[in-house]
């Protein structure tokens, strides 16, 4: 029997399977009626203190790439964000250690099977990309991003939107000017028919 979205919030938020090595703080958001899934990596120091995903300076870029507002990002009907990592996974020397290799394997399936109406997955990053895509990634980053019609229409690769990446960004002007476009008229074309949906059911 499939488990309610609902119960399989509680659960997720009460796992403490990773307590011994980090801080427990289970961040994501899920509505029953979305159709876009992101999928990013692991919440960040700030994330991990407000609760709310993406809400930090990778999120503001991350909405830029898609022309989206706050509201509209964390609105659970429409939008669902499920990370690879669910809790801040720490740092070393400044940098953000990788989500803890058991956390997507014991989740995602879960939350995806919770999920029925996700259209179009947005894999944030190598970790997501390495989660969902497995031997279908390409040698780089790089080359999955620009790859990225191979695996529509149910997924869509994108860089991790972090400060650090600003210097791939300029050294690869091509996803600017071809993959966001693209990317934008999907989310789009999706949201509209949430909404769509959602005036129906009124």
């Amino acid at each position: 029997m499939r488990i309610s979205l609902r119960r399989l919030g509680e659960e997720a938020h009460a796992c403490r399977r990773c307590s011994r090595t980090l801080e427990p703080n289970p961040v994501f958001r899920v509505g029953a009626s979305a159709r876009l899934l992101i999928v990013g990596q692991a919440p960040g120091r700030r994330v991990h203190e407000t609760g709310i995903p993406w809400n930090d300076p990778s999120g503001d870029v991350l909405r830029q790439w898609l022309v989206m507002d706050r509201a509209t990002f964390y609105d659970v009907r429409r939008i669902a964000i499920v990370p690879v990592g669910l809790c801040y996974p720490g740092t070393v020397d400044g940098a953000d250690l990788p989500p803890p290799p058991r956390c997507a394997p014991l989740w995602q399936p879960r939350f995806r099977a919770a999920l029925p109406k996700i259209e179009l997955t947005l894999l944030v990053g190598m970790y997501a990309q390495e989660y969902y895509l497995g031997t279908r990634r390409k040698a780089s980053l790089t080359d999955t991003v620009r790859a990225y019609k191979e695996y529509l229409p149910d997924f869509f690769p994108l860089p991790h939107p972090s400060w650090r990446n600003r210097a791939w960004a300029s050294r690869n002007p091509w996803f600017a000017r071809e993959v966001l476009p693209v990317l934008r008229r999907r989310v789009k074309v999706i949201i509209a028919r949430s909404d769509e949906t959602a005036r129906l059911a009124r």
